[in-house]
């Protein structure tokens, strides 16, 4: 089973840069940071396959990098200039096993698998 950990969230400012991570056991079939602001609907940010194929969100792109170490069970999320809307709950997904849809790598029902998520404020 796969079961997601994230990892290093924490107060940011604006234009500030910040790194997650979120280990994971298993060898899950694809893998997903989501994010969800008060108020608002949780939204695929960027997505990975184990191929290293990977897939950005219109919002964040070329602002946020995803990487994966498939040696150390670890995905990371490198997060630049970032805004006060990026403010949110940042969530780890996984899906453990069986085909997917490639147009909906960015969509929650997707995944399975899902972490407790780690919190980033960004200041102004």
């Amino acid at each position: 089973q796969v079961q997601p950990v994230e990892s290093g969230g924490g107060s940011v400012q604006s234009g500030g840069s910040l790194r997650l991570s979120c280990a994971y056991s298993g060898n899950p079939a694809l893998m997903c940071w989501f994010r969800q602001a008060p108020g608002k609907q949780r939204e695929g940010v960027a997505t990975i396959k184990p191929d290293g194929a990977f897939t950005y969100a219109d919002s964040v792109k070329g602002r946020f990098a995803i990487s994966r170490d498939n040696t150390k069970n670890s995905l990371y999320r490198q997060m630049n200039s970032l805004r006060t809307e990026d403010t949110a709950m940042y969530y780890c997904a996984a899906k453990t096993s069986g085909i997917y849809v490639a147009s909906q790598t960015l969509v929650p029902d997707t995944y399975n698998s899902w972490g407790q998520g780690t919190q980033v404020p960004v200041s102004s």
